[in-house]
């Protein structure tokens, strides 16, 4: 019995211990999540005003505007940007995300992959850990895995503009970004969306008037500058949605870590109130027991 006790009260200290730890990460994951939640609410209406111009002005122009970055071409070289964390203990964030881009490539990007054209660039370590061995038969870009170390609007600005380049050379035709789009701190939706080319908005069959815009100095030299650099804001975009995904989903999964930690601690305190009470009551028999014995003598 007395090994028993000890036994409960090692896997109470230990049940403590743990979670000290997941309440220490619930607090460091709230205080994140609050700067990661700001940055991506105050990005996102300029970042999808931004996005819905650009492609406004793309679908109503008729003029062949020689922008590389718009040019629909037949996908026969591909490329998916896997944005994950670099952290586990986030309940199933990063698996969500693995499983949009295995979703992405199982059908949009099957024959592409069958013919050896697809690359597979990640930023965060969980998805490259998970995905690199898996899908050996396509050419993997690691160069960028560390890229939430230092999350700045330069720093994935050169990602965004290795992409732009190497879709302008031809070395892909389309480029795909599987992420994490927040929306609250217990809601992160995993999502697959086209970077490149630039999508056209779909006019209504109805609709036959076209909006009548004024370029100024001239349309195809404005564009040629805004393009890249709207394009830039909007993959800055997926990184400030991921990175506030991740907290979001950390802080919501040790908040639940450490309920659970408090309802395992009740039922081994409770566990070890019973052997504990059972172990006097045995020792108070065994003290009347023997005190009978020598009466009785």
């Amino acid at each position: 019995m007395a090994g028993n006790l000890k036994e409960v009260r090692e896997r109470i200290r230990s049940v403590q211990n743990t979670q000290q730890i997941t309440k220490a990460m619930k607090m460091v994951s709230a205080a994140k999540l609050r700067r990661a939640q700001q940055a991506i609410v105050q990005m996102r209406p300029y970042a999808s005003k931004l996005d819905q111009m650009l492609r406004n002005i793309l679908s109503n122009t008729d003029a062949d505007l020689g922008i590389d970055l718009a040019k629909e071409r037949p996908v026969e070289k591909a490329c998916l940007v896997v944005v994950t964390s670099n952290r586990g203990l986030c309940g199933a964030f990063n698996s969500n995300v693995i499983k949009a881009a295995i979703q992405t490539i199982n059908t949009r990007y099957a024959e592409v992959r069958a013919n050896g054209n697809l690359t597979l660039l990640f930023v965060g370590k969980r998805g490259y850990d998970f995905m690199r061995k898996r899908y050996a038969d396509c050419t993997i870009i690691s160069d960028h895995v560390n890229l939430f170390a230092d999350l700045t609007f330069d720093e994935v600005s050169a990602v965004s503009g290795r992409l732009m380049e190497a879709f302008e050379n031809k070395q892909y035709d389309e480029v795909t970004v599987a992420y994490a789009r927040f929306k609250n701190a217990a809601t992160q939706f995993a999502e697959a969306e086209r970077f490149l080319p630039v999508a056209k908005i779909e006019a209504a069959e109805d609709d036959k008037m076209r909006a009548d815009y004024i370029f100024e100095p001239d349309m195809e030299g404005l564009l040629s500058y805004l393009v890249p650099n709207i394009l830039h804001t909007q993959f800055f975009r997926f990184m400030l949605d991921t990175h506030a995904s991740e907290h979001g989903a950390r802080m919501t999964a040790m908040d639940k870590a450490t309920e659970n930690a408090s309802d395992l601690m009740r039922d081994l305190r409770l566990s070890y109130n019973k052997a504990r009470q059972e172990a006097i009551t045995n020792e108070i028999l065994e003290i009347v027991g023997g005190a009978a014995a020598l009466e009785s003598e």
